[in-house]
């Protein structure tokens, strides 16, 4: 039986693959001309972060069958493929690294770190009393394994966490319920994928909704939130925010959003962190190893089969 060609962008790809029965794993360039196992490779795996140009490199694989993601996020490649070619994300591999980061911009926050950075620059002691996570009504929308993390880590401060999902279950409310939630809590965790259903979920009415010096944390994607409500609310004084991603992405030199006061913005790094391609390449493997072995993977976003 000959070996299923799965086409990687990284080394550490080829070195993860090495070891699983019936599967060849072949390096290539995003950016330069595919290798001639291309010509019969069944997988491909995207880059890292791949935007949605990288959906191109799926015509160059004639014989495709699954696309196998190395992030969570499968919005750039979700009903863009081929007929028969399924896709699976990375869901499991990066959950930790973003509770970590969450749990970061959180307490950078309200324990004003970006206020005292600015005066170490200045040389200038700026001694005064700030605000703390402990004992924090945090609302996470979103019940998936960053979620869980989320929780786990929070749990320390004695943070009472609430979570919502796309319909309710038992621990989790459906998100019918948010704009009724959100008066009641300090903080929403924004942590969904982008669907068409969440795309601009944190909207003018949403922010509304949050108490008056809430916090917003959105730890999704950018286009989840409405950047011009945001920035309406950020503007007036009466939210905080913390943001690792935005839209548009990347956020241009010239947008408001950079000058809006009580804003924490990152460049989209939740996730990238030393080991995020070994974990990664671990959750990948799982995935690639099940379809070798004529299964479906665990991860299927679209079932191509």
């Amino acid at each position: 039986m000959v070996d299923i060609a799965v086409l990687v962008p990284h080394e550490e790809g080829v070195a993860a693959l090495a070891d699983v029965p019936g599967v060849t794993a072949v390096r290539y360039d995003p950016s330069g001309e595919m290798p001639p196992e291309a010509a019969t490779a069944q997988v491909l795996v995207p880059p890292f972060l791949a935007n949605a140009e990288a959906v191109a490199l799926a015509s160059q694989v004639p014989g495709l069958k699954l696309v196998q993601l190395l992030t969570a996020g499968a919005e750039n490649w979700v009903g863009r493929l081929p007929d028969g070619v399924a896709l699976s994300d990375c869901r499991g591999a990066h959950g930790g690294a973003t509770a970590e980061w969450i749990v970061a911009a959180m307490l950078a926050v309200y324990r004003e770190l970006p206020r005292f950075v600015r005066r170490q620059d200045e040389a200038r002691w700026d001694q005064r009393q700030t605000g703390e996570l402990a004992g924090k009504k945090v609302l996470i929308v979103g019940a998936g394994d960053v979620a869980e993390n989320t929780v786990r880590r929070l749990a320390p401060f004695g943070v009472e966490t609430t979570l919502v999902g796309r319909r309710a279950r038992d621990g989790v409310h459906g998100i019918d319920e948010v704009l009724d939630l959100l008066p009641h809590h300090d903080a929403c965790v924004v942590i969904v994928p982008l669907t068409e259903d969440t795309r601009g979920l944190v909207d003018a009415a949403f922010l509304a909704a949050m108490p008056d010096g809430a916090l917003l944390v959105n730890a999704a994607r950018g286009p989840v939130a409405d950047t011009d409500a945001l920035t309406a609310e950020l503007d007036s004084g009466r939210l905080l925010a913390a943001v690792d991603v935005t839209d548009p992405e990347p956020l241009p030199a010239d947008h408001p959003l950079w000058k809006s006061p009580g804003l924490l913005l990152t460049p989209h790094v939740g996730g990238s962190v030393p080991a995020a391609m070994r974990r990664a390449y671990g959750i990948a493997v799982e995935q690639i190893a099940a379809f070798a072995r004529g299964e479906k993977p665990s991860n299927l976003v679209e079932n191509g089969y």
